[in-house]
C-alpha cells in the first residue's frame, strides 16, 4: 500500500522553525498551527507517493523561489494569527 504525503507540510514547518524568531508571533501550540495551517492554504501542495517523488521535492526546496514563497506565506500567516489571536496573551504560556 502507498502512502500520499504532502511534502509541503514537512517543509512548512521545517521553516517555520527556521524562523520563528524573526515571525514575532505567539509561540504556543495553538498559534504555531494557526501560522502553519494559514501558510499551507496559501502554498500549492507537493504531493508524493514514492521516494524518488520526495527527492523530487527536496532538490525543487534547493531553489530559491520555492523558499522565498514558503517565508512570505509563513510571514503573511504570522501577521494575520498575531492580529487576531485566538486566546488572551495572558493565557498562553510560551509568549514572544
Amino acid at each position: 500500500m502507498y502512502t500520499i504525503k504532502n511534502m509541503m507540510e514537512e517543509l512548512v514547518q521545517k521553516y517555520y522553525e527556521k524562523i520563528i524568531d524573526e515571525l514575532n508571533v505567539c509561540r504556543c501550540e495553538k498559534c504555531k498551527a494557526d501560522v502553519i495551517a494559514l501558510a499551507l492554504n496559501r502554498l500549492p501542495p507537493r504531493y508524493c507517493v514514492t521516494e524518488e517523488g520526495k527527492i523530487y521535492v527536496k532538490l525543487k526546496e534547493l531553489e530559491i523561489q520555492y523558499e522565498v514563497d514558503i517565508v512570505a506565506a509563513l510571514a503573511v500567516a504570522a501577521y494575520i494569527v498575531k492580529n487576531n489571536m485566538k486566546h488572551e496573551e495572558r493565557d498562553c504560556k510560551d509568549e514572544i
